[in-house]
């Protein structure tokens, strides 16, 4: 059986990393879960620590904290997953079918919204596709270990890390798209609107494919809400 390190970067994620950890936990007790801060001021790192996961702290940036996470991590598949985002049933045997296969050394799960809106729906459903726009880290992305240090890891961006990642995973491989969901958060597009979301998004993506620095970009994606305690 392949082992397997789930890598979560984290930035003041109180509210949403606890049930995330936990649902690792219940599909695979044997997985290895590391948390890879940048520098929460919530309860984000106690959170951590009580669950008993490795827990990383470092500078934000999603690029960053991600490399950082892969390169404490000791599974030879490596599922990158945001804080807010669910596996679904049977995640880990999904992903052990597939990586039994030994040409597949990067794949993506399908993806799902906790919101339930057409556009959403739309949007999600495209993700079965891999392309540049439809392909993206709030997917989960699970690759060999040996693989992704031939591709240099993920960039230090602060933007745009998962797209270039899968980038370069394109010219050396197929991606492959997983038959399960992981569901994740709506909250930025409940926050700004779903269509001016989308919009704003695709024009971001259109600007760093002509070559615009992610850094330059960043400014113009605004960070996440701060979490409020309940």
């Amino acid at each position: 059986m392949l082992s397997c390190s789930v890598i979560i970067p984290t930035l003041n994620e109180e509210l949403y990393l606890e049930r995330t950890v936990r649902r690792v936990r219940a599909l695979d007790p044997e997985a290895e879960i590391i948390v890879s801060d940048g520098g929460s001021v919530d309860r984000t790192v106690s959170i951590a620590r009580r669950l008993g996961v490795v827990c990383l702290s470092g500078r934000p940036g999603r690029g960053a904290q991600c490399h950082a996470g892969a390169m404490r991590a000791k599974g030879e598949i490596l599922l990158f997953l945001h804080a807010d985002t669910l596996l679904p049933d049977g995640a880990f045997a999904v992903l052990e079918k597939q990586f039994m296969e030994p040409d597949t050394q990067l794949a993506t799960f399908r993806l799902r919204f906790d919101v339930d809106h057409w556009l959403l729906r739309a949007y999600a459903w495209f993700s079965r596709f891999d392309s540049v726009f439809t392909t993206f880290g709030d997917q989960g992305i699970a690759v060999r270990q040996d693989f992704y240090y031939s591709l240099g890891g993920f960039p230090d961006y602060p933007l745009f890390e998962d797209v270039a990642l899968l980038q370069a995973a394109r010219h050396r491989t197929t991606i492959v798209s997983l038959p399960a969901a992981v569901t994740t958060s709506a909250r930025r597009f409940v926050r700004d609107g779903i269509l001016q979301t989308q919009l704003r998004n695709a024009g971001l993506m259109l600007r760093y494919l002509c070559g615009v620095s992610p850094h330059d970009l960043a400014a113009a994606y605004s960070p996440e809400p701060e979490p409020v305690s309940e």
